[in-house]
C-alpha cells in the first residue's frame, strides 16, 4: 500500500507540477587537440546528449535545421585540411516538416577538424556551432569556443610557403563552402547596453509562472485517452457479457461477502498490472530513442497505417484477430488448478487473452498513438488509464451486486460500437500515411486529398449509423434509435465542416491531423500573420510611440514546432486579430546567420562570450533577459520591457493561446 501511495504521488507530481521558463543544457561538449604527426593535428569535439535530444550533423541542406560547422576567428601558422568530419553513429532520416533528409546524433556526438601546421609558432582560435532539438523545442545555434597555440621545432616546407597571412585569409573565405570555416574581423571592444529594454526580468517572469497552473496536458491527454479506450473496450461483445458472469463467480465462490469483494478488487488490480506491464514492455523493447524516432520515421508510420487498416477491417467484420486458443485454454486450466491470489491473477490474464479480438485493435491504436508522442512513459501511462477503465466495473459490480440487474443486455448495439471504432481507426490510419508521404515527398496525400478521404469516411459513418450501410455482423433491423440518430448527425455535420478545407480554410479542429497548409495545391485562404519587426529595439521603440504592448516570438528557421504554431494557432482569426491589431509582433530568429557589424563581447555566468551574428544577439537576449533558451518561446511585454504574463512555449491549444494573449492585454490596460 505504501508503494502504491508513493507511485500515485509521483504521477500527480508529474501531471500537476508547473512548467517554468528555464535555461536548458541538454548537450555538453569538450574539445581536445591531438597531434597526428610532426606537421598535422586535429581538433576533436566530443558531446554527451541527454535522452530525447539530438544534435544535427554537418552538411544539412539549405532551409533545414542548424548543422554543425567549424568557424575560425584567428589562424596563424596553420591551415585547414578538408571539412569538419562527423564521427560515430550518424542517424539519417527524412523529416516531414523540412521535407528533406536530416542527419543527427543521439546520446553521443563527435566531430573532427584536421589542421596542417606550416611551421614555427601557430595560433588557431574559433568555435564549433551546432543545433540541437527534441520533440517539443529546439536550442538556438550554440557555440563551443576553442583556442590553441604552440610551436613546432622544425618548420615544414610546403608548396605554398610563400603565402602571406592575408593570402591565407582570402583563401579561407574563398573556400568557405568547402571548409565550412568563416574568418571574422577582430573583436571590437563594445558591449550590449543591458539597461532599459535589455534589463533582465527573470524574477518578474517567474512570478507569473508560479501563479499559473501550467500543467503537462500531454500526459493528462495520454492518461484520459487510455481511459476512453478502456471504456470503449467495455462495451464490446468480448468484454460486456463477461462482467456479470465474473462478478457472480466471485460472490458465489465464498460465503463471506467481504472476501468476495476483496477477490473482485484483486481481479481488477490484476487487470491493471497486466496492461501496465504491457506498456512498460513497449518502452523496454523499443527504448527511449526508438519511441522518439517513431513520430517521424517513415517506415514505422507506413507499418502503423497498414496495421490500423487491418484493425479497421477486423472491426467491420472481415475477420477476427484472435490469439491461439491453446494459450487461453492453458491459462484457464492453470487458474482452475491453483488457488489464492495466483488463481485470480490467472483469471484476469485469461480475460485479457479471450477478449483480445475486441481489445487488441483498441490497444494497438492507443499504443501507436502514444508511442509517437516520443514520451518514454507514454505507453505505460496510456495502459494505466485503459486498465483502470476496464477493471473498474468488475470491482464496482462486486461491491454493489444489485447493479447487475440494471446492466443493459448484450445485443446488436455492441457490434455497432465495433463498426464505429473501425471507421475511426481507418480515419486515424491516414494520419500515419500522411507522415510517410511527407517524408518521402510522394505528394500522394496532400491536404485536400487527405480532407476528401476524411469527408468520405465520416460521411459513410453517418450513413451507417442511419442504417443505410450494412456489414456482415449487423442485424436487419431498420429502426434507428435516438442515440444513433444524434451520432449520425454529428458525423455528417463534421464531414460538411471539412468541405471548405478543400479550398484552403484552416479547419483548426483537424489541424493537428491534416497535412500542413503548404501541401494544398489550391488555396483561397490568405490570412497569414507576419511580424511587423524583426529587430527588438526597433519594435520596442515603435510600441512605446504607439502605446501598444509587445509580443516577442523567439523562433528559428530550423524550428519545426515554430512552424506548427504558426500554421495551427496563428491562423485562428481571433489569434490573428490579437497579433496584428492589439500587439506589436516582434519575431527574433536565433539562428539568423547575418554577421553583426562588429562582434560583441558580453559577460555571461562569469565567462566572456562573443556574439558574432544577429542570431547570437537574439539568443543572448532570450537567455539574459528571460532565462530561457529553447524555441518556440513567446513572451508579452509592456512599453518598458516588463512581462505582462507568463511565457508560452509549444502548445497547439488555440483556446489556451487566446487566454494567454487576453490576460497579457488586460494586464497592460490595467
Amino acid at each position: 500500500m505504501r508503494k502504491l501511495q508513493l507511485f500515485c504521488s509521483l504521477i500527480l507530481t508529474m501531471l500537476c507540477f508547473p512548467v517554468t521558463a528555464q535555461i536548458q543544457e541538454p548537450v555538453k561538449f569538450k574539445t581536445e587537440w591531438k597531434e597526428l604527426s610532426a606537421n598535422e593535428a586535429e581538433i576533436v569535439f566530443s558531446a554527451t546528449i541527454e535522452k530525447g535530444w539530438h544534435v544535427y550533423s554537418t552538411e544539412i541542406g539549405e532551409g533545414g535545421p542548424t548543422p554543425a560547422t567549424f568557424n575560425i576567428d584567428k589562424i596563424e601558422g596553420a591551415e585547414l585540411i578538408g571539412k569538419l568530419t562527423p564521427i560515430g553513429n550518424e542517424i539519417k532520416q527524412m523529416d516531414p516538416i523540412f521535407e528533406m533528409e536530416v542527419k543527427y546524433f543521439e546520446d553521443v556526438a563527435k566531430f573532427s577538424q584536421k589542421i596542417k601546421l606550416t611551421g614555427g609558432n601557430y595560433t588557431i582560435s574559433g568555435f564549433l556551432e551546432y543545433g540541437a532539438c527534441n520533440e517539443a523545442s529546439c536550442l538556438p545555434p550554440t557555440s563551443v569556443d576553442f583556442s590553441y597555440t604552440g610551436k613546432i621545432d622544425k618548420p615544414v616546407s610546403i608548396p605554398e610557403s610563400t603565402k602571406t597571412k592575408e593570402d591565407i585569409v582570402k583563401t579561407t573565405i574563398a573556400d568557405k563552402e568547402d571548409t565550412t570555416a568563416v574568418l571574422l574581423p577582430s573583436i571590437a571592444e563594445n558591449t550590449i547596453d543591458t539597461t532599459n529594454y535589455w534589463r533582465p526580468v527573470i524574477n518578474e517572469l517567474n512570478h507569473f509562472e508560479t501563479q499559473t497552473s501550467s500543467k503537462s496536458h500531454s500526459w493528462i491527454y495520454i492518461f484520459f485517452a487510455g481511459v476512453v479506450g478502456g471504456l470503449l473496450a467495455l462495451f464490446t461483445p468480448c468484454v460486456w457479457p463477461i462482467i456479470p458472469m465474473t462478478v457472480s463467480f466471485f460472490l458465489k465462490r465464498t460465503k463471506d461477502k467481504k472476501k468476495g469483494i476483496r477477490d473482485a478488487w484483486t481481479y481488477g488490480a490484476s487487470i491493471v498490472v497486466i496492461y501496465v506491464a504491457l506498456g512498460l514492455a513497449i518502452t523496454l523493447i523499443f527504448g527511449a530513442s526508438a519511441l522518439n524516432a517513431l513520430s517521424t520515421n517513415a517506415i514505422f508510420n507506413i507499418f502503423f497505417f497498414l496495421m490500423l487498416v487491418v484493425f479497421a477491417a477486423s472491426f467491420f467484420g472481415a475477420f477476427e484477430i484472435t490469439l491461439p486458443s491453446k494459450w487461453s485454454n492453458a491459462v484457464d486450466s492453470k487458474a482452475e488448478a491453483t488457488t489464492g491470489l495466483l488463481s485470480i491473477f490467472l483469471m484476469a490474464f485469461t480475460l485479457s487473452l479471450v477478449s483480445f479480438s475486441c481489445t487488441g485493435p483498441i490497444i494497438g491504436f492507443l499504443l501507436v498513438e502514444v508511442s509517437t508522442t516520443g514520451s518514454i512513459i507514454a505507453p505505460a501511462l496510456g495502459m494505466l488509464g485503459f486498465a483502470i477503465a476496464l477493471a473498474l466495473p468488475f470491482t464496482l459490480f462486486a461491491m454493489f451486486p444489485s447493479w447487475l440487474k440494471s446492466m443493459p443486455k448484450s445485443g446488436s448495439w455492441m457490434n455497432a460500437i465495433k463498426v464505429v471504432l473501425g471507421f475511426l481507426e481507418l480515419a486515424f490510419a491516414l494520419k500515419f500515411l500522411s507522415v510517410a508521404d511527407l517524408a518521402y515527398g510522394w505528394r500522394l496525400l496532400d491536404r485536400e486529398t487527405f480532407l476528401a478521404l476524411w469527408i468520405v469516411i465520416f460521411g459513410l459513418l453517418g450513413f451507417y449509423l442511419l442504417g443505410k450501410i450494412k456489414f456482415p455482423h449487423d442485424d436487419d433491423s431498420t429502426k434507428v434509435g435516438v442515440g444513433r440518430f444524434f451520432l449520425a448527425l454529428i458525423s455528417l455535420a463534421f464531414a460538411v465542416y471539412m468541405v471548405p478545407g478543400l479550398w484552403g480554410a484552416p479547419l483548426k479542429a483537424v489541424s493537428a491531423f491534416a497535412p500542413p497548409m503548404q501541401t494544398q495545391d489550391f488555396n483561397l485562404y490568405d490570412d497569414e500573420v507576419h511580424a511587423k519587426f524583426q529587430d527588438f529595439d526597433e519594435g520596442m521603440k515603435y510600441a512605446r510611440e504607439n502605446h501598444k504592448p509587445v509580443i516577442i516570438d523567439f523562433t528559428g528557421y530550423g524550428c519545426v514546432n515554430c512552424r506548427k504554431m504558426e500554421s495551427a494557432v496563428w491562423t485562428d482569426p481571433q489569434v490573428s486579430s490579437f497579433l496584428t491589431k492589439d500587439y506589436v509582433l516582434i519575431q527574433l530568429y536565433v539562428d539568423e546567420k547575418t554577421n553583426l557589424s562588429a562582434p560583441i563581447k558580453v559577460m555571461e555566468n562569469g565567462q566572456e562570450r562573443t556574439l558574432r551574428t544577429v542570431g547570437d544577439k537574439w539568443s543572448y537576449l532570450q537567455r539574459s533577459k528571460f532565462g530561457a533558451n529553447a524555441q518556440p518561446f513567446y513572451v508579452l511585454l509592456d512599453n518598458e520591457g516588463m512581462p505582462l504574463n507568463h511565457s508560452y512555449s509549444y502548445d497547439e491549444d488555440v483556446d489556451k493561446y487566446i487566454e494567454f494573449l487576453k490576460t497579457g492585454l488586460n494586464n497592460y490596460q490595467n
